[in-house]
């Protein structure tokens, strides 16, 4: 049981937020953003999009914001950039649409997701998380949906309905992005989908590979820090089976609480090497400073005092409190977020993740019995596995999506270790897949500053040629479509 727990809990942490705190959060919060005179509404959102019961037609707030600022207005058909909202409030703003938006006059839109923020049905989080029953209206088809009825809804407002829209989005909002563009294709011109694992569903991806490139970044880094941390579980494991073990290790890494189990050390462990993988971003990669304080402790140290130096060092990086706390272990978990997002883990979103022994962790790999009874212990759900892939599809996408799809552009960084779920090779001459060997997770939707790095900067040139060549084609069938409607 408590191996089935911690393999949920290990999704359940691992988010597919497009920003994270783990190496200065660089995301641009709207308060920062007063002078792009953001205005905030509120749509009354149909609860059920897909049934006709009269339960169906109840409505709920969902909050969105705009940005005028850039705009060209309706009368020029100018663009609409539309950031869509994931697995969190909508407290972000998306840079690449600010940074881009006076270049384009684009209108700049924010969505938030149903179920986070302040989008809630039922009246309130606590009655809308209440049971299994009013959370069934929680999956991505339904958002989605949603934000097809916002745009008409704001098209129709500001009588835009020739201005093209290009949908936004970074990790699980890049997915949403992908299956926007591919569900409502007379909604969207076109879509940038940045880090997006539209491929890690249903065995498609190995289970193995994000953690096959957190062990790849952790060896290229340095060859000793790991073989420290591959060595370092069996001895934790051993001092754990000691007597007064869990309290010599609880000294030793200096928790801020006493250990409960080596489970709780080993999870907090893992969990850090990932997020220093996937967050990491130039001029300094956190992986480097978790290595750097492993390998500076080498010599005369044992691996644990070798271990506990290279995490005391990310945590100096950081900023952080000195003593360990094994419950922050990344984005929230027992808050809000993390509730809603092991929601959607345990319906749809099931990404089918295990590593083996040619890792630098332990093997463990993804049953998907065990997984299924985790989430109906704590919902009363199972999963469905297949259906991301039945409902958008994902198998064979080389030979498929080049017959219906187009328009989308899918950025990865391949120090992403979501990006081996990604779409790395070019599909069509309009389906683009954009990666840079140095890149990360979601790292070009991240403010540009003036360090970085030639490969970023060019990554989003590109996105930016690739959309005003799309916007381009756009407006010269417009005026031939008026052309042949005068006639």
């Amino acid at each position: 049981k408590d191996g089935v727990v911690q393999m949920g809990e290990e999704l359940a942490y691992k988010r597919l937020s497009r920003f994270d705190n783990y190496q200065g959060n660089r995301a641009t919060s709207f308060s920062a953003l007063e002078s792009e005179e953001l205005k905030t509404y509120y749509y009354n959102q149909t609860l059920d999009h897909f049934n006709y019961m009269p339960d169906s037609y109840t409505t709920f707030p969902q909050k969105y914001v705009i940005s005028f600022k850039c705009w060209g207005g309706a009368n020029a058909s100018a663009p609409i950039f539309v950031m869509l909202g994931a697995e969190s409030p909508l407290e972000v703003g998306f840079s690449f649409m600010t940074d881009s938006a006076a270049s384009f006059n684009a209108l700049l839109v924010y969505i938030e997701h149903r179920y986070y923020g302040e989008s809630v049905p039922f009246g309130s989080k606590e009655e809308a998380m209440k049971n299994a029953s009013t959370k069934g209206y929680f999956n991505s088809a339904q958002a989605i949906a949603d934000y097809a009825e916002i745009l008409i809804h704001i098209k129709k407002e500001l009588h835009a309905e020739n201005s093209p829209v290009i949908v936004i989005g970074g990790s699980y909002g890049g997915a949403l992005a992908t299956w926007f563009r591919l569900k409502y294709p007379h909604l969207s011109l076109g879509a940038l989908a940045s880090s997006a694992p539209i491929l890690y569903f249903d065995n498609i991806t190995p289970q193995n590979g994000y953690h096959s490139i957190v062990t790849k970044n952790f060896r290229e880094t340095s060859e000793t820090c790991y073989e420290t941390i591959l060595k370092s579980w069996s001895e934790i494991d051993k001092v754990a089976s000691m007597p007064n073990g869990l309290s010599i290790l609880s000294k030793r890494f200096n928790t801020c609480r006493p250990l409960n189990n080596s489970k709780e050390l080993k999870h907090y462990l893992i969990m850090k090497y990932n997020y220093a993988v996937q967050y990491g971003a130039p001029p300094e990669y956190t992986v480097s400073v978790i290595c750097r304080g492993i390998d500076k402790a080498s010599l005369g140290s044992d691996i644990l005092s070798r271990i506990y130096a290279g995490i005391h060092e990310l945590k100096r990086f950081k900023g952080d409190e000195p003593c360990l706390d094994t419950t922050d272990i990344g984005p929230a978990f027992m808050d809000e977020i993390g509730l809603g997002w092991e929601w959607q883990i345990c319906t749809e979103l099931v990404f089918p993740m295990g590593w083996g022994n040619e890792t630098m962790f332990q093997p463990h790999h993804f049953d998907i019995e065990a997984y299924s009874l985790n989430c109906m212990d704590k919902y009363g759900v199972r999963p469905r596995p297949h259906w991301v892939t039945t409902y958008y599809g994902g198998h064979d996408i080389k030979l498929i999506l080049q017959r219906f799809g187009s328009n989308i552009i899918f950025s990865n960084g391949l120090k992403d270790p979501f990006s081996i779920g990604g779409v790395l090779e070019n599909i069509s001459d309009s389906l683009v897949a954009l990666y840079t060997v140095n890149g990360s997770h979601c790292l070009d939707l991240h403010p540009a500053t003036p360090t970085d790095p030639e490969w970023l900067v060019n990554q989003r040139k590109e996105e930016v040629r690739i959309i005003k060549g799309w916007i381009i084609k756009y407006y010269d069938d417009l005026v031939a479509y008026k052309s042949e409607n005068k006639a």
